[in-house]
């Protein structure tokens, strides 16, 4: 039941993304009308179709890329998120280090090398966006859960990071609050980010450098065309049906419905929600501390995440992950009180000292999932397309990444990255309909037990841990 600081918290914020509710959003581009070439077409917007279009014109300044998107930029996943830009490529080392032990040593220095580009690109480009490199606090707010974070601790060092330790009056001497009682805080490899600025950035870049972009322009289908592909659009209500023909795509449109039909089995859309604060007070922030500005996470399975924004607001989201019977999308799914409301309780928990706090904004939006929690790659018509999908929720940063091996599989290059085995091999599907909701449902359920009860995992998460199989946001 949600309690009284709760409610009236709640009562005025305003059912839309804080990163997105800015005067500063740029204005729409023009949607696409008739038939158009290029040498290169992107299909998405957000964070891996910005990627994608800015390197394929820094690989090749005289290379015409045209991207489309069927909303705006960064309107969705890629401007809604919680801001946290990690290193890690494969939803967290401890993640990677199961899935893939040989070469976890290398995806570890690719991504620390991505987070440095990524930093390299805001300075060459002006793009800001808040980005600063704070680390991530993990927290324990359950005594099983401090022999899980000495356990990433030392993975951690035997991989060479900066991480510290810190029992319960040393990590409330970061952060104070108290249902903590323990923390790991990992230095080098997070950093935190305004994401609809990065993605606004991103797609000024773009045109900067010569990309073509055209906004509100939907691909409705792919086919063949001779040595090319040929993508049918629709440009808006009142436009008219058009196409592109272009040599060489990248897929890049995260948890919505795919124009591939095989990616259908690998991708679930999740929901994932978060509010903000109204901006607080010197003394509302002095009571909690958090003088270092790190991301916060919760160590749970059923986990919260929570930073500072730069004006001063906390975003806590997190812990319910939603997915809806049929990979069911539509606006509404985007608001949900109950959700709502339980964030709210649990941030008062987290902040008691912060009652009287109201936020300013609830959202929720839709993130793809897949089984092994990190991207997977592919490519299809005879190489000419190229798609990556499935980070997880943690693709701020990973993104990139996933841009530079789309283009080095559509130019059919042996390079270090396409020999990666994250690269070469794909996540187990998920199963069809009933039995897809059946056990996403069931593996929710026996998620929030575990939390219940000391982290004690049941036969089916067993059963699933053997198999390499999960679900997460």
């Amino acid at each position: 039941m949600t309690g009284p600081h709760a409610s009236r918290a709640l009562a005025d914020a305003a059912p839309t993304p804080y990163w997105l509710d800015r005067p500063e959003r740029p204005d729409p581009l023009p949607p696409l009308h008739g038939g158009h070439t290029a040498d290169l077409l992107v299909v998405g917007g957000g964070y891996s179709g910005l990627w994608a279009a800015l390197l394929a014109k820094r690989d090749d300044p005289g290379r015409d890329v045209l991207l489309v998107e069927a909303g705006t930029c960064g309107w969705a996943a890629s401007g809604r998120n919680g801001g946290f830009c990690a290193a890690s490529l494969t939803h967290g080392l401890a993640n990677g280090a199961d899935r893939f032990p040989g070469e976890i040593g290398e995806l570890e220095r690719l991504g620390r090398q991505n987070l440095t580009a990524i930093a390299a690109t805001l300075d060459e480009h002006g793009i800001d966006c808040d980005f600063e490199r704070t680390g991530e606090l993990a927290v324990a707010v359950e005594p099983y859960q401090l022999a899980g974070l000495a356990a990433d601790a030392d993975l951690a060092r035997r991989h060479g990071h900066d991480v510290r330790l810190l029992d319960r009056d040393e990590v409330r001497a970061e952060v104070d609050s108290p249902t903590y009682l323990g923390g790991m805080w990992d230095r080098d490899r997070v950093a935190l980010l305004d994401p609809a600025r990065l993605a606004w950035g991103l797609r000024r870049a773009c045109l900067d450098v010569g990309v073509r972009i055209a906004e509100h322009t939907r691909v409705t289908g792919l086919r063949r065309d001779g040595g090319a592909l040929r993508a049918a659009t629709a440009g808006g209500r009142d436009a008219a049906p058009g196409s592109v023909r272009a040599g060489r795509m990248v897929l890049a449109t995260n948890a919505f419905p795919p124009l591939l039909r095989r990616l259908r089995a690998w991708l679930v859309p999740v929901y994932d929600y978060a509010l903000t604060t109204e901006p607080l007070t010197a003394a509302q922030r002095a009571s909690i501390g958090w003088a270092n500005r790190q991301g916060i996470a919760d160590t749970g399975n059923q986990f919260h995440y929570y930073r500072i924004t730069a004006d001063g607001r906390i975003l806590f989201g997190g812990y319910d992950a939603v997915y809806h019977y049929g990979n069911r999308l539509a606006p509404a799914l985007e608001q949900r009180p109950a959700t709502f409301a339980t964030l709210a309780d649990h941030f008062f928990t987290t902040f008691p000292q912060l009652n009287g706090v109201r936020f300013s904004h609830r959202w929720g939006g839709v993130i793809d999932t897949c089984t092994r929690f990190c991207p997977f790659f592919g490519t299809a018509y005879e190489g000419r397309l190229a798609y990556a999908a499935g980070y997880t929720g943690l693709g701020v940063g990973a993104t990139r990444f996933g841009a530079r091996v789309m283009l080095d599989l559509l130019a059919g290059d042996d390079t270090p990255l396409t020999r990666l085995a994250l690269v070469r091999s794909t996540p187990l599907p998920f199963p069809p309909e009933p039995f897809r909701a059946v056990g996403i449902n069931l593996t929710r359920w026996s998620l929030a037990r575990a939390d219940a009860h000391e982290g004690r995992r049941n036969l089916w998460l067993r059963t699933l841990d053997r198999l390499g199989l999960g679900f997460d946001s």
